[in-house]
């Protein structure tokens, strides 16, 4: 198992992409720390993959607040003996709309989540990765920061993706040095909870069904198959392990083909 031995810590954790790399970390072997601002959902969400708390430990935290998710680092110190990877998943992304159709408010939230939360996530982790020698951490981007979303426009969230990948390009940098490696995981659409109900609502409206119209985006993707949550968590749990040990400063996209990263 790849992650043997080792601690991931997730922000962001339900039901959606922050609960599969969960997931897909306790299958190779890490203990895991999951955070999000929904305690209740964060709660079933630990009973749901790890019953018996031996190997996972939950902690509500806000990506706002930095000292939360600090407290969160130090439960994983606490609980397992050190944090080595960290996976940003926690995002502001339901605020929808052109660059005009968003009041400054709009614009403002999503930087201020998007950016700044990914930031004190990073901040935080940053002492507890160069205690252990080194580690990973992994951003989750957006497709949208490289190209418009036509059938749902997000020109706020997508700036604050953006300013991310600049971010993460220059935190490799920064961060090398002390063995911390800094990689962006870029999806396009996924199939889970969001984009279900996306599709259900498209469905409602149209008259057809869920996965017809699941497929219609499908078509502009060279594998004409939606990545799933999964998908791009496998991503993420590749850069956490050791297996990336000489990649930092990238950008993978797993998007099936729909896009070509130059």
């Amino acid at each position: 198992m790849i992650l043997e031995g080792k601690t991931v810590m997730v922000s962001g954790v339900g039901p959606g992409l922050g609960g599969r790399c969960a997931a897909l970390a306790l299958r190779d072997g890490a203990n895991v720390v999951i955070t999000a601002r929904n305690a209740e959902r964060l709660a079933a969400t630990a009973e749901r993959l790890d019953p018996t708390g031996d190997r996972l430990i939950a902690r509500v935290a806000d990506i706002g607040d930095q000292g939360q998710v600090e407290a969160a680092v130090a439960a994983g110190i606490e609980n397992f003996g050190g944090v080595d990877a960290v996976i940003s998943v926690a995002a502001l992304d339901t605020l929808h709309g052109g660059f005009d159709q968003l009041d400054d408010d709009a614009w403002l939230k999503n930087l201020e989540v998007n950016v700044l939360g990914t930031l004190h996530v990073v901040r935080a982790s940053v002492p507890a990765l160069e205690v252990g020698g080194g580690g990973s951490i992994v951003i989750i981007g957006s497709q949208a920061s490289l190209k418009p979303v036509g059938l749902l426009p997000q020109s706020a969230y997508a700036a604050a993706k953006s300013a991310l990948l600049s971010a993460a390009r220059d935190m490799a940098e920064e961060l090398g040095p002390r063995g911390i490696r800094v990689n962006t995981v870029v999806p396009t659409w996924m199939w889970g909870p969001n984009v279900e109900l996306y599709c259900n609502w498209q469905a409602g409206q149209r008259g057809i069904t869920a996965d017809e119209v699941r497929d219609e985006i499908a078509q502009s993707m060279a594998l004409r198959r939606m990545p799933t949550d999964s998908d791009v968590a496998e991503a993420a749990i590749f850069f956490t392990s050791d297996r990336a040990r000489m990649i930092t400063g990238q950008r993978l996209l797993v998007n099936a083909g729909e896009f070509y990263d130059t």
